[in-house]
């Protein structure tokens, strides 16, 4: 399978009562995990965007951060992030995102089922 960006599911929305909305764009769609997991995606925040202090249940969320500098919240730990970064939040645990900087922030957001 190949999938071409044109082809991408996008979306914009605001998400767990963080600021801003949070941009997607779909790597994988949900019926493709082959039921190991739920998300797949590009995210980009705008400056001061992110995505707000969420818990996971039955499943945990990796963030690999390509592009700009942002604050994570790790179980109320704020942690300044950066290019490379990888920020996991495993089951039963909870975190958030915002971008801090000046330019937009690139992630790529995975959440596999536990």
């Amino acid at each position: 399978m190949i999938r071409r960006n044109s082809e991408r599911t996008s979306f914009a929305k605001e998400m767990f009562g963080g600021p801003g909305v949070m941009k997607a764009s779909q790597i994988l769609n949900a019926d493709e995990f082959c039921g190991k997991g739920r998300l797949f995606n590009h995210v980009v925040l705008e400056p001061g965007a992110g995505v707000g202090l969420h818990r996971h249940k039955n499943d945990f969320e990796v963030y690999y951060l390509l592009k700009g500098t942002a604050t994570y919240n790790d179980n109320g730990k704020e942690v300044e992030v950066g290019p490379g970064d990888v920020m996991v939040c495993p089951d039963g645990e909870e975190h958030s995102i915002v971008n801090t900087g000046t330019t937009d922030v690139e992630i790529i957001a995975l959440i596999l089922f536990s």
